[in-house]
């Protein structure tokens, strides 16, 4: 593996880092290539109960490397990069994004694909595709009005407004903030207490929500009912364990 994107193991969970710091990691088609094959590497990686994504250095990403799309990126596909955080948001277990400094238009895109988001203080969020006279195909248009609202994500797509860690989470952005200097501790302290949960309610339930997102809600629990994928493998241990400690 390259080193644009570094991924560092720790008890349970996983820390994907974008590592173009002098570039204010600008996201480029190497970039994304090297970020899919770790997201093909970790499906299958049982050992892994959480990632976390985030950026080394100043920022997340200051976004698509403009200079990359003027010198005519060599994008494998139609769709590749959006067909790349399709898989990342699909991996059968959870993915958070760990925002500070910048995460503007493509590094927004690639940070929605996240389960959810938490924010350092200082980090600044944007989508300034109107800016530029371009139109997301990252998935934008997708992925930002489910997690705002479709007001909401029109105004920060019609303004290219930037916005801060607090009007995030106001807004739903992001989950929570908190202060950068506590940030790498809470980025340990949450996908620790994450990766001490099961791993196959993590994956079953990833499956449940993204089957069900957006049916109504009798289709949704008649789901639930009858595709839900009950007791894991991992449930009487984990029982057992409890019990015994109560006793």
């Amino acid at each position: 593996m390259g080193e644009l994107v570094l991924r560092t193991d720790h008890d349970g969970w996983t820390v994907l880092t974008l590592n173009r710091p002098k570039k204010l990691n600008a996201l480029t088609v190497a970039m994304f290539a090297e970020l899919r094959a770790h997201v093909e590497a970790l499906r299958e990686d049982a050992a892994v109960r959480c990632v976390v994504l985030r950026g080394a250095g100043r920022c997340f990403s200051a976004g698509h490397d403009l200079a990359d799309i003027g010198a005519g990126e060599a994008v494998p596909s139609r769709g590749w990069h959006s067909e790349t955080l399709r898989m990342l948001e699909k991996l059968p277990k959870p993915v958070v994004a760990a925002v500070h400094g910048h995460c503007y238009t493509g590094a927004l895109e690639v940070a929605l694909a996240a389960d959810f988001l938490i924010a350092a203080d200082d980090a600044r969020f944007g989508d300034t595709h109107a800016k530029w006279a371009l139109t997301p195909v990252w998935g934008m248009s997708q992925r930002l009005p489910r997690r705002v609202g479709v007001a909401t994500a029109k105004r920060l797509m019609f303004t290219a407004d930037m916005i801060d860690a607090a009007e995030a989470v106001r807004i739903g952005l992001a989950e929570y903030a908190v202060p950068l200097a506590d940030f790498d501790a809470e980025i340990a302290s949450l996908a620790g207490r994450i990766a001490a949960q099961s791993p196959f309610s993590h994956a079953a339930n990833k499956r449940l929500l993204d089957a069900t997102d957006g049916r109504p809600l009798d289709a949704g629990l008649q789901w639930e009912v009858t595709e839900g994928e009950g007791r894991g493998p991992d449930a009487q241990e984990r029982i057992a364990a409890f019990t015994s400690r109560k006793g």
